[in-house]
């Protein structure tokens, strides 16, 4: 896959940060640079999944609904007790 180079501007603290962890993990800046974009991109899909799930999940029972949901387990329970 063709690398595309580009130029960003950041803070003077972050650029030392990011040149030490880069000596430190033997890389170079640009890699350093991709993977941290990589687990960025990593990250925001994860929490986009997160998110659909809970929303899926969102439309649990109000107490209204729970209560008239232990009703009827109530009344069924009475139907076909002694069936089995």
């Amino acid at each position: 896959m063709p690398n595309v180079k580009t130029a960003i501007s950041i803070e003077q603290p972050l650029f030392e940060e990011l040149e030490a962890l880069a000596r430190e993990l033997d890389v170079s800046r640009s890699h350093l640079f991709a993977l941290a974009a990589r687990e960025f991109i990593e990250r925001r899909r994860s929490q986009k999944l997160l998110d659909a799930i809970n929303d899926a999940h969102g439309d649990l029972p109000d107490e209204a609904e729970e209560r008239l949901q232990t009703q009827m387990r109530s009344r069924h329970r009475r139907l076909v007790q002694g069936q089995w």
